[in-house]
């Protein structure tokens, strides 16, 4: 199979969808100004959450920043994005380099795509926006010092989505004893990248947020859960399961403390258990509506 992160961050917009965690989201839509707002997304992948706010009417009127360091993310969002408002019945208008118009009769997005650094990015001084996103992102970053830099990108709320939390569950058992050690490497990983990361970031963000002067307005579970319903994956979400096995070899392929067969045989019966429709994956993970 040809991994393609883009086309992963297509295959998990259902499964966001599902996990977004509710009474946060209607915390953010009562915190919402009325007027025109406008938007900074960090780590905006390839524009699902845009599109996502589209799609639920949660904005009608915005200037919508996205950010993403990966060339290739900003690329394919471009197009997506463009690509999804014309088969959607929206009306485009491309500008200068990086912006993009899309609208209709009830709707206007103005956006501007940087591909950037997001600590690159904070020291352009851009306008503090109404609402600052993360989503998937925060337990990617050096935290918690550099809380205070990423707040100082919005004047009034943060909604910080996706943030993992320490469980991971495969199902059906394999070994339980060598699915729970595969487990606890896989979340050490997560802990010792050099440019940060946190594998129970969600928890954390509660002192985190505090301690950086926001307050927290809402925080609940959204957790990933992906299941077959009658031996069949709903959308694209088979494929978003082989990318997570995938995630799974790149994070530990060569760890000396893993037998090399027993894992290379682990991840071939967990991919045939995704072709089988039988393999049930759980991640926790937590949302977070927070006034600066």
């Amino acid at each position: 199979m040809e991994y393609s992160f883009p086309h992963y961050l297509l295959s998990k917009q259902s499964v966001d969808d599902r996990a977004l965690n509710r009474i946060v989201f209607e915390a953010l839509k009562a915190n919402l100004p009325g007027r025109p707002i406008r938007i900074i997304e960090i780590g905006m992948g390839i524009g699902t959450m845009l599109i996502r706010l589209l799609r639920w009417d949660v904005v009608r009127k915005v200037d919508y920043v996205l950010v993403d360091e990966l060339a290739e993310n900003v690329e394919t969002a471009r197009e997506w994005i463009l690509r999804w408002a014309v088969e959607s019945g929206m009306s485009v208008e491309r500008g200068g380099e990086g912006q993009l118009r899309i609208f209709d009769r009830s709707h206007e997005f103005h956006i501007q795509f940087e591909c950037a650094d997001v600590f690159d990015f904070i020291q352009k001084n851009p306008a503090p926006a109404d609402l600052l996103i993360a989503h998937a992102f925060l337990d990617l970053m050096p935290l918690p010092e550099s809380m205070p830099r990423l707040l100082a990108l919005t004047k009034h709320l943060a909604w910080l989505t996706i943030n993992f939390d320490g469980m991971t569950s495969l199902e059906p058992t394999i070994d339980a004893m060598l699915d729970a050690q595969i487990e606890r490497l896989y979340h050490a990983t997560m802990d010792a990248r050099p440019t940060g990361g946190d594998s129970c970031a969600g928890r954390h963000l509660f002192g985190h947020l505090l301690n950086a002067g926001a307050e927290v307005l809402a925080a609940g579970s959204s957790d990933w859960v992906v299941y077959a319903k009658n031996g069949k994956y709903p959308a694209d979400e088979a494929y978003f399961l082989h990318f997570i096995l995938h995630f799974f070899e790149e994070s530990l392929e060569g760890n000396v403390k893993l037998d090399a067969n027993k894992f290379a045989n682990w991840l071939k019966e967990r991919h045939a258990q995704v072709e089988r429709g039988e393999l049930v994956y759980i991640a926790h993970q937590m949302d977070f509506l927070a006034r600066v």
